[in-house]
């Protein structure tokens, strides 16, 4: 995983060159170790560009190795029991309307748990103040991503203290 630059000058945002899944997975983990209840991952990216594999990678780490993480693309939201506290993923995709979110109970997630949201642009107005949205753009080789991290709110203090130690500065 190596550390790109930090984007517009801005503290609180951070890009990673990802050179295969097994960068992507280091990543999730970093993450995974700074998530606590009360957080909310928004994860955006086109078709493709590894939203699943990252969210996977993730709850892994914090659930076991072999735990099964279909996507939740059909049934919009799969939940998991941790050490670090139940981990809601959503998968928004199919969402015609972010109202449509209140009715999965995403407010109860936010308060109450870990939050990953694919597809998280969806909710407009929704998104909380407090988030990290975590931007995968398909890279240069088949498996290579570029992951643009935005801290909002208390995440702005993470990725600086948390995410960025040990990284490869260009």
């Amino acid at each position: 995983m190596m550390f790109n630059d930090r984007a517009d000058g801005d503290d609180d945002v951070l890009v990673f060159e990802l050179a295969d899944e097994a960068a992507t997975k280091r990543l999730a983990e970093r993450l995974a170790d700074a998530a606590h209840v009360g957080d909310v991952i928004c994860l955006i990216g086109d078709l493709g560009a590894g939203k699943t594999a990252l969210a996977r990678a993730f709850i892994r780490y914090l659930t076991e190795a072999a735990e099964e993480v279909p996507s939740p693309t059909f049934t919009l939201l799969q939940t998991y029991a941790s050490d670090a506290g139940e981990i809601y993923h959503f998968d928004l995709y199919r969402l015609e309307d972010p109202d449509e979110a209140l009715e999965l109970g995403i407010e109860d997630a936010f308060a109450d748990g870990i939050t990953l949201i694919e597809w998280a642009e969806r909710l407009g107005d929704l998104l909380p103040a407090d988030r990290l949205d975590l931007r995968l753009d398909i890279g240069a080789g088949a498996t290579a991503r570029r992951a643009t991290l935005t801290g909002h709110g208390r995440w702005r203090a993470k990725l600086a203290e948390s995410i960025s130690e040990g990284a490869i500065h260009a």
